[in-house]
């Protein structure tokens, strides 16, 4: 006689349209593998070409910080198909409500940078980061050009690809929004400590950023938005830091614009689980 109970489903696995569930210490482990590949692979690159001081060569800083951005995204996809095969949507590379998530993103800067502006006001942040001017910004016009690409284009989508959309996915399956987005918030500000005293000042704005990212992420479930709110903050501090205003208003509108279309020739992908 047959059962009355059905078997369970064929085979047993996570549905097709299921986030991989990442364990959460994927993503510092992702982190310092990257880390690790990006300055090895800098260091071989340097001495190839003969560099002794890559502080004197902006073409080795250019080259380095594309190396390292590179090992991070390659480190984030190693991991996750570690899990499951790796898919854009995976990372947040995936289709949104587009004015809601307008809306998430403007309250997402302007709750910043009210923060930025009371922080400033109370500390007196006397720091001047010098990144456009080791990319080689204050060079030549292709210099400026070539800094404004990696600082407003390259760093906003492989630092939120792997930030966002694999470090903090990590992290959420085991820890709250809030608590995932501190810690992812704080890493964040912590790559971008520049040294001294001074340096220090820097990083409590830059781990509120990233956490804002975060935030917004996880309310719109799609890495496009945070992908140009960094370009819009990347720009905005370029033109002030290098002179770059002319760089900034062309790269800058083009990377929004690429957030905004981007999503629109991509295949619609599954409700995340």
């Amino acid at each position: 006689m047959q059962s009355a109970v059905s078997p369970p489903p064929m085979p047993p696995e996570l549905p097709e349209q299921a986030r991989p569930r990442w364990p959460w210490w994927y993503g510092p482990l992702a982190f310092l593998a990257g880390a690790i590949t990006g300055f090895i692979s800098a260091g071989i690159v340097w001495a190839t070409l003969g560099v002794d001081d890559p502080s004197d060569s902006p073409g080795a800083i250019v080259a380095g910080t594309f190396l390292l951005d590179g090992s991070l995204v390659g480190a984030a996809l190693l991991f996750a198909s570690f899990v499951r095969r790796p898919k854009a949507w995976h990372f947040g590379l995936r289709r949104t409500p587009f004015w809601p998530a307008v809306g998430w993103a403007a309250l997402g800067i302007v709750s910043f940078y009210v923060f930025a502006a009371v922080y400033s006001y109370a500390l007196h942040p006397d720091v001047d980061q010098t990144v456009a001017e080791d990319l080689g910004a204050d060079d030549s016009s292709f210099g400026l050009i070539a800094a404004g690409f990696m600082i407003i284009c390259i760093a906003p989508f492989a630092e939120e690809f792997f930030f966002r959309g694999f470090f903090y996915g990590a992290l959420r399956t085991k820890f709250s929004v809030a608590v995932a987005a501190i810690i992812d918030g704080t890493l964040f500000g912590l790559i971008h400590f520049e040294g001294g005293t001074d340096g220090l000042l820097i990083v409590p704005p830059l781990a509120v950023l990233g956490a804002t990212f975060c935030l917004v992420y996880e309310r719109t479930r799609s890495l496009y938005p945070v992908v140009a709110l960094h370009s819009i903050n990347n720009s905005i501090a370029y033109a002030a830091q290098a002179d770059g205003g002319a760089v900034s208003a062309v790269l800058g509108p083009l990377m929004l614009l690429a957030c905004a279309l981007g999503p629109r020739l991509q295949r619609p992908a599954p409700s995340p689980v």
